[in-house]
């Protein structure tokens, strides 16, 4: 009964979501857009497509440019609403990230399904969540250049006396566009595995009766990735800057 009351919730959403993502036709002023190619791009109507969202299947209807000169399309809307060249809803995607980095890429779909009440495949709960972890490495990969320029975060607590930095790596399988180029471990053969790197960073500023350190509760923050030890060593540098530079409020 509940769950039927959630499709029935979830219908009704969905029709209200649709008319408030149903755009005018722009105004007689407002019916040329500049193009990336440097001419205009020219109204032609009011486009439709389905988007999946949090709430089930919508439908957006919005406006459509096209310049005569390169004959690219525009739809301004869909910039707007973070769907550009996309079916799903920021929504969404956030839930596919999450199902899709903690489980096995089918499990997420299945979890989709009974959480959420959506039906994805499982190749959108892969995709989705490729696409949401790039955009997390280039802006990660942005902060490690600012650290490596000492662009570092501001110090504003209390000076941390004990740092510890700590890091290790292990070979893990992969398949062969991953290795190639690489050279394996016995002569002659081509590498079969990469190596996972993981760092952590902590504080320590007790020590327990017998005079043994004791690490700082909730001080730990962890770093982990494949990639070479010069490159895995800026993103250590970042980590140890985010630690130092948030003193008592850094993150865990």
């Amino acid at each position: 009964m509940e769950t039927a009351l959630r499709t029935t919730l979830h219908r009704a959403g969905a029709a209200a979501l649709s008319e408030l993502l149903r755009f005018e036709a722009p105004t007689p002023e407002e019916r040329q857009l500049p193009c990336p190619c440097g001419h205009q791009a020219h109204y032609q109507g009011l486009r439709s497509k389905t988007l999946l969202t949090a709430v089930g299947e919508v439908q957006v209807s919005r406006p459509y440019y096209l310049c005569s000169s390169c004959h690219d399309g525009q739809f301004p809307a869909d910039v707007e609403l973070d769907v550009k060249d996309t079916v799903v809803s920021p929504g969404v995607r956030r839930m596919l990230a999450v199902v899709g980095a903690a489980a096995p890429l089918d499990h997420g779909r299945k979890q989709m399904e009974v959480l959420a009440g959506l039906e994805v495949t499982t190749k959108a709960v892969e995709r989705t969540a490729e696409v949401i972890g790039a955009d997390i490495a280039h802006g990660e990969q942005r902060e490690i250049q600012r650290a490596m320029q000492l662009d570092l975060p501001m110090v504003v607590g209390q000076p941390v006396p004990i740092l510890y930095i700590q890091m290790d790596g292990t070979g893990v399988p992969v398949v062969k566009k991953e290795s190639m180029g690489r050279v394996g471990k016995t002569e002659g053969q081509p590498a079969r595995t990469r190596e996972a790197k993981l760092g952590c960073v902590f504080t320590q500023t007790t020590w327990d009766k017998k005079g043994y350190a004791v690490r700082d509760p909730d001080s730990t923050t962890y770093v982990g990735a494949i990639e070479t030890a010069a490159e895995f060593g800026k993103r250590i540098y970042l980590e140890v800057g985010s630690v130092v530079g948030a003193g008592p409020q850094r993150r865990s």
